[in-house]
C-alpha cells in the first residue's frame, strides 16, 4: 500500500481589498419590498457579507486553467492531474488525481476598520446599485437592483497550503501565486463586464509549520 506524508503548511494571511463593489450572489429569502433584486451572501448568524472560500478558490482555480490551456473550447476544464491546476487545486480519483492540496478559508468583512465608514452606505455594510436592460426593439427599460459590498471594503484572507514528501514545493506556490496575480488582473464573483469584483490582496504574510 502506498502512503503519503505530510511535510509542510504554509499559512498565507492577509487582506482582500476591493476596488471596485462585489457582488457574490446569496438567498433572497428575506426578501423586502423596495429592496435589492440581488443579495450578497451573509453569515445568517451575523448578517455581515463574506467571500465563499469556494468562490475564491475556484475563480483562482478556473484562471490557471485558462491560462495554461486545460480549458476546453466548450469552456470544460480537462481535469489533468499533471498540470499545475491539477497538482494545486486537486483532481477527482476517477481521473487519476488526488486531493486539492490548497485550503481557501471563508474571507471575513472587517467591519472594525478605521478607514471603512459603513454608516454611509444606504444598506448594511453593503450599497444598492440599480441597473437597466434595454430590450434592442422596443426600447422598453427593465431596471434591476443589486446589493454589493463597496469599493474600499476589506476582507481576511486566510490559505492553506500542504505540502507533502515528494512534491515539487516551489512549483505548487509559484502557481498560487500565479493565481492571486490572474484574479487581480480579472474579477471575483458576479457581473466582472460590468465593471464588478475587481480585488487587490495586500499585506500577505507567508508562515511555515513543518512535521
Amino acid at each position: 500500500m502506498s502512503t503519503i506524508k505530510l511535510n509542510k503548511k504554509i499559512n498565507y494571511t492577509g487582506t482582500i481589498v476591493l476596488k471596485t463593489g462585489l457582488h457574490i450572489g446569496g438567498t433572497n429569502a428575506a426578501l423586502n419590498i423596495g429592496g435589492p433584486d440581488n443579495f450578497v451572501v451573509r453569515n445568517p448568524l451575523t448578517n455581515v457579507p463574506y467571500i465563499p472560500g469556494s468562490s475564491l478558490k475556484g475563480k483562482m482555480r478556473a484562471l490557471i486553467e485558462i491560462s495554461t490551456g486545460d480549458v476546453s473550447s466548450k469552456g470544460e476544464a480537462s481535469e489533468n492531474p499533471n498540470g499545475v491546476a491539477g497538482k494545486l487545486f486537486g483532481v477527482g480519483a476517477n481521473k487519476g488525481g488526488h486531493p486539492s492540496r490548497l485550503i481557501v478559508r471563508d474571507a471575513e468583512l472587517i467591519i472594525d476598520d478605521p478607514e471603512v465608514d459603513f454608516s454611509r452606505t444606504d444598506l448594511l455594510y453593503a450599497e444598492s446599485k440599480t441597473e437597466v436592460t434595454i430590450n434592442r426593439v422596443t426600447a422598453e427599460a427593465n431596471p434591476r437592483t443589486f446589493e454589493r459590498v463597496p469599493a474600499g471594503a476589506k476582507f481576511n484572507l486566510n490559505m492553506v497550503l500542504n505540502i507533502f514528501e515528494g512534491e515539487n514545493e516551489d512549483e505548487l506556490k509559484r502557481t498560487l501565486e500565479k493565481a492571486m496575480q490572474l484574479l487581480e488582473n480579472d474579477y471575483l464573483g458576479g457581473q466582472g463586464s460590468r465593471g464588478y469584483g475587481q480585488v487587490k490582496f495586500e499585506n500577505i504574510e507567508i508562515t511555515e509549520s513543518k512535521y
